[in-house]
């Protein structure tokens, strides 16, 4: 069975929903459902704009990186690029924690709607690991590069109403994904040949930067797969307790 969902919602929106709840942890197969469902309305000539939602308590919490080594870290950032490449505008619904990969997930889309609530998280530094997912790229493009590294080096988490100040979220609302598909609806009225043409032409830079910045970060976080520090890292995150970390 799939672990995504998708439907037409409204007026040429379509709605694609991850469903592992209840955390919506993503793997390699995950992801290839993902960027499989996201890249086929690029052929579909009723849906102008994709809403991008997850069901359960979280949007994302992460990825699952249980026995995942450095091939596997580069086959799972080969499907993270596609989900990059895709024709339609896709505006992210984020309810509960997108964490590490959750949040590369979440700045994929082209828009994002949280929740007030909403928790986004660049949690790598605290787990001994670097980031991924395109976030080399995706964070300074939205925050500014000194925002971007405050977030990266502290790991400090921002709710949904601080994320659209920094200018992480574009709209805050208690019910994002309603939200989400009405901003969808507002994009979608435009002419549907448009749409995908702008896109191609706004992100074709980014889409480039991410490509080779995928590369970047498999091979750093490869590095860092077998050190201590990072068993160490999700350690004291399963046990909730400050880290210990001893540069090995």
């Amino acid at each position: 069975m799939s672990d995504v969902f998708h439907k037409q919602v409204a007026d040429r929106v379509a709605l694609l929903e991850l469903r592992r709840p209840p955390h919506n942890f993503v793997d390699e197969g995950a992801l290839t459902d993902l960027a499989d469902a996201l890249l086929a309305y690029d052929d579909d000539d009723d849906v102008s704009c994709v809403v991008l939602a997850s069901q359960g308590k979280h949007f994302c919490a992460g990825v699952d990186l249980r026995g995942i080594g450095a091939a596997g870290i580069r086959r799972f950032y080969r499907q993270a690029l596609r989900v990059f490449s895709g024709r339609k505008p896709v505006v992210a619904a984020v309810h509960g924690a997108a964490v590490g990969g959750g949040l590369g997930l979440a700045m994929a889309a082209d828009f994002r709607v949280a929740a007030p609530d909403a928790r986004f998280t660049a949690n790598f530094a605290r787990l001994g690991f670097h980031h991924g997912f395109g976030l080399t790229v995706t964070l300074p493009r939205a925050l500014g590069q000194q925002r971007a590294l405050e977030l990266l080096y502290t790991g400090r988490s921002v709710n949904g109403t601080e994320a659209v100040e920094l200018g992480l979220c574009d709209r805050v609302a208690d019910d994002p994904r309603g939200a989400a598909i009405a901003f969808a609806s507002e994009i979608a009225a435009s002419a549907p040949l448009s749409l995908p043409a702008i896109r191609a032409t706004m992100r074709r830079s980014m889409v480039a930067e991410v490509s080779a910045a995928l590369d970047i970060e498999a091979n750093a976080q490869a590095a860092l797969l077998g050190t201590a520090d990072f068993a160490e890292g999700i350690a004291a995150s399963v046990e909730k307790r400050p880290p210990r970390f001893t540069s090995s």
